[in-house]
């Protein structure tokens, strides 16, 4: 699966994520591995992140670096 189309399937499941709506996250992808980075709300929200972005095909490893606001 191609890195940009993990990177959209990424942004659309936080997107679409009610509590996540307001978040400042962005998100990159490198073979497989994303990134995300940005500002949320709460730990709830980067654990939130992080769960969705490992449900979405071809996502191999999540890293990140999303900081408290």
């Amino acid at each position: 699966i191609d890195d940009s189309v993990i990177t959209t399937k990424v942004k659309t499941a936080i997107f679409n994520e009610p509590t996540l709506k307001t978040a400042e996250i962005s998100v990159e992808t490198y073979k497989g591995t994303v990134q995300l980075s940005g500002f949320v709300g709460s730990q709830a929200n980067i654990s939130r992140a992080s769960e969705l972005t490992r449900d979405v095909p071809g996502v191999k490893t999540v890293n990140h670096n999303m900081r408290l606001k």
